[in-house]
């Protein structure tokens, strides 16, 4: 995963802003984890901006994250271009001299100098925007399941399976309506 570190120890008490449109920030981790998003089409892509602000015992970012990206449908896997905003906030408690944490945060402490990691603060909350089932439309049929045909353009030509003739006879089962009342 990519590192870009930004050195937040002379941040005034009013905080200060900061903006990164550097694409290969994302870029760099849908590669090494080999996501099928992309930012390459032109026009659009990721946009980051944010504030730090010192607190006693760390920083509070806070900021937004927005542009497209293109990733396949999860129904029928075809691209398509989501949106993708989302504000965030977060608190980072600043790490203590020569303690080792069991998990690293997203400060760090070299010397006198305190530094944010920014890469992985964005790709964090750019797989936190993400849906967890990307969809074309909310009424995508997807694909069949036997002949893997896309649904989109109407049924396939597929015979539909019965299913098991042993249990031809539960098909004709009728079911008692569920809204009676129990006294």
């Amino acid at each position: 995963m990519s590192e870009l570190w930004l050195d937040i120890t002379d941040i005034p008490a009013t905080g200060r802003e900061f903006s990164f449109s550097d694409q290969s920030i994302w870029t760099g981790s849908i590669g090494e984890f080999d996501l099928p998003h992309r930012l390459d089409v032109p026009g659009t892509g990721l946009a980051a901006t944010f504030t730090v602000l010192p607190q006693n015992r760390g920083a509070l970012v806070r900021g937004r994250l927005a542009g497209k990206v293109v990733t396949p449908c999860d129904r029928c896997a075809e691209e398509t271009m989501l949106d993708v905003a989302v504000d965030f906030e977060l608190f980072e408690e600043t790490p203590v001299d020569g303690e080792q944490s069991l998990e690293p945060g997203l400060l760090r402490r070299r010397g006198q100098v305190l530094e944010l990691d920014v890469a992985s603060l964005l790709w964090e909350q750019f797989l936190l925007a993400l849906p967890a089932k990307p969809l074309c439309d909310e009424n995508c049929p997807g694909l069949c399941p036997q002949c893997g045909a896309s649904l989109k353009n109407g049924p396939c030509s597929c015979s539909k399976e019965e299913g098991d003739p042993r249990l031809a006879v539960l098909r004709q089962l009728k079911v008692p309506n569920g809204s009676k009342q129990r006294h």
